[in-house]
């Protein structure tokens, strides 16, 4: 499926948000690399969904928790861990979605919440809770997905844009106190991925996503399976020497040393 030549056998895989887009990329190219794939979502009928499409391939569970919600959080990977690999994947605008956006300067401190608990605080909350699993082996990988937005900044975006910031500096630290347990802390960081119910070929048609399109070098919005392979490469044995690493996956959105 992935064409890959990672080997992921004997590996446990928590992906968070996997019930659908990224997350659900992801849990299937772990799948098929050989990881067992435990598959969360904050709904249930989603993360069973995916879980159901694993099995399909080798050996895959569900698991629903609120990242933004410790205890959940701590019982969840308590009753389905341990773990040798985290993905930090789910996130996004919080569950209002991206309704309300507006310039900072307009913003109420009661609206940046909604960013920061599930982009910051949900990274942290699943991060402590997997990593002493991964410090009494030896070994791990935890990869979080950012956004495009912490590195280059996009108007009306700053409490979102400052979570994903700040869950890329947070990694960059636990890189430095865990390297010397074997695990490996990046990110990855995302342009824009286009939605579910828009087929591929069909994206550009309108004004709207054709000046979205109009950034990008590669003059398309990424896919699922875009952020998908190199998730899998560094969740992999491979990419043992390479910690503490933000990686754009992002068309030519902007370009970085």
């Amino acid at each position: 499926m992935t064409g890959l030549h990672v080997d992921l056998g004997g590996r446990r895989a928590l992906v968070t948000g996997g019930g659908q887009g990224v997350g659900r990329a992801i849990s299937l190219y772990l799948a098929d690399a050989g990881a067992e794939v435990v598959v969360n979502d904050i709904d249930q009928a989603r993360a069973e969904a995916v879980a159901a499409e694993v099995r399909a391939i080798g050996q895959g569970d569900a698991v629903a928790f609120d990242v933004t919600d410790w205890e959940g959080v701590r019982s969840g990977v308590e009753r389905k861990g341990p773990f040798d690999i985290l993905i930090n994947n789910a996130g996004n605008a919080g569950v209002d979605g991206w309704e309300g956006i507006k310039p900072f300067a307009q913003s109420e401190p009661s609206e940046w919440a909604r960013f920061v608990d599930v982009n910051l605080y949900g990274v942290m909350y699943c991060t402590r809770a997997a990593l002493p699993g991964m410090i009494e082996r030896g070994d791990g990988r935890i990869i979080t997905v950012i956004s495009e937005a912490a590195r280059s900044g996009d108007a009306n975006l700053a409490a979102y844009a400052a979570a994903k910031a700040g869950a890329a500096g947070f990694c960059r630290v636990i890189a430095r106190e865990v390297g010397r347990y074997g695990i490996t802390v990046n990110c990855v960081a995302l342009g824009t991925i286009i939605p579910a119910d828009i087929d591929p070929a069909d994206d550009g048609q309108d004004e709207r996503s054709a000046k979205m399109i109009s950034k990008y070098v590669i003059r398309r919005r990424g896919q699922p399976r875009d952020a998908a392979g190199l998730v899998t490469y560094l969740a992999s044995p491979d990419a043992e020497w390479i910690t503490g690493q933000t990686y754009p996956v992002n068309g030519g959105y902007s370009f970085g040393l």
